[in-house]
């Protein structure tokens, strides 16, 4: 006990007090996100009574205003500072999601669906971009570990809550969703500076149109786009966990609500317990080495839900999941930071994120098809075929290009 005490006494000290005070704003956001998203599927065929298609087409217009919105978000970043949009996104985010808990006709639901895909991305991007600004390059792998380890941390939290009052009343995480988005914008406000680097004295300050007519220099970074592309692909497999997985057990093979939110709850409870030291362990390696490896545990673990039946099996498939994730989350980040030019870093956090909701509005809508019209265990068996995909992305991708992203990664830390 007096080790570990000592051991975190030094992790503490590692980083300074503004990076502290992120991650725990962060974490107490995502422990309201944590609330609802896990059941919003649940959530969406038990109040309205439609189907997995149906919640697949909610969730792609989520998605395709999400993406807007972070992009928006992104160029924001880059030209007001980080700060000031962190906040926006959390107020706006939280009172439209409150509206969402008292809606009781779907055409409605739907419309609110749209508007808080596009607020709740705007503050995104400042957030990422924040911790790069923060952090040294030599500091970002173990540092955003350390973000996946507090965001996991509310993770394990977020669903067994959840769970719990999804028994009582859907309404119920909404308001608590509402409330905990709310402290966190209280927190940015009085805690954290803004941390938006200064322009040098012979740059120009960029007008709006040319902040978001930037991402026209992230579509000629050819690096960034090839991975861009392979991210996507992981991460419409990955979203299935959220998005499909609740309703698939639930229906294939009678799991609760509560039982499927421990089965999350398992996910993070390994990644606040190991993260930090795989993260110290990866970074050692070449980055598509590792990442090759996250790959290859998910689709292990996503293509067992395909072919298993007992509960237990469902926590080891969990289980192997997560280790991919650890293996692959915080070098794909920092890899991401690394590349991005410090007067562009929200603009190419907010491209990386939109991976994220690109896969959240094709995902779960192929899912609902197949699960809908053809056997629900496709979607495990297709998501594992995907990722091997992607394996042979990355060799591809390691053969081309990889010694100029280790190449750009070594610039960066000088």
């Amino acid at each position: 006990m007096e080790k570990l005490k000592i051991t975190l006494k030094n992790l503490y000290r590692t980083y300074p007090k503004k990076f502290w005070m992120l991650i725990g704003a962060l974490f107490i956001d995502r422990v309201g996100g944590a609330l609802i998203f896990p059941f919003l599927s649940l959530y969406m065929t038990e109040k309205f009574g439609v189907g997995m298609v149906q919640v697949g087409a909610l969730l792609a217009v989520h998605s395709g205003s999400a993406f807007f919105g972070n992009m928006l978000g992104g160029a924001l970043a880059d030209k007001f500072g980080r700060k000031s949009m962190l906040i926006l996104g959390l107020i706006l985010s939280a009172s439209i999601s409150l509206g969402m808990g008292f809606i009781e006709r779907w055409e409605v639901f739907y419309f609110l669906a749209f508007l808080t895909g596009f607020v709740s991305e705007i503050g995104h991007p400042a957030a990422q971009a924040m911790m790069t600004d923060i952090l040294p390059s030599h500091q970002r792998v173990e540092g955003f570990g350390v973000l996946r380890v507090a965001m996991n941390l509310a993770v394990t939290f977020g669903p067994a809550i959840g769970g719990v009052l999804a028994g009582i009343s859907y309404l119920l995480l909404f308001i608590l969703d509402c409330v905990i988005s709310t402290i966190t914008a209280v927190i940015v406000y009085f805690s954290l500076e803004e941390t938006k680097p200064e322009k040098l004295p012979n740059e120009k300050e960029e007008n709006m149109l040319q902040s978001i007519g930037g991402y026209g220099r992230i579509l000629k970074d050819k690096i960034f786009i090839a991975f861009l592309f392979l991210t996507t692909l992981t991460a419409i497999v990955y979203m299935q966990m959220n998005a499909t997985l609740g309703v698939f057990l639930r229906d294939m093979h009678a799991i609760s609500s509560q039982q499927f939110g421990f089965i999350l709850s398992l996910n993070a409870t390994l990644v606040v317990l190991f993260q930090f030291l795989i993260s110290r362990q990866v970074k050692k390696f070449h980055p598509l080495h590792v990442m090759m490896a996250g790959n290859l545990f998910y689709a292990i673990g996503f293509s067992m839900y395909g072919y298993t039946s007992q509960y237990w099996q469902f926590l080891a498939a969990m289980a192997i999941i997560t280790i991919g994730e650890m293996i692959n989350a915080p070098i794909v980040q920092s890899l991401i930071a690394n590349i991005a030019p410090k007067d562009m870093r929200g603009r190419y956090m907010a491209a990386f994120q939109n991976t994220y909701g690109i896969a959240i509005a094709i995902g779960p809508l192929l899912a609902g098809i197949v699960m809908d019209t053809h056997n629900p265990n496709w979607v495990w068996w297709g998501g594992g075929i995907i990722l091997l995909i992607v394996i042979m992305g990355y060799i591809v991708l390691k053969s081309k290009v990889g010694e100029r992203i280790h190449a750009i990664n070594n610039a960066n830390q000088m």
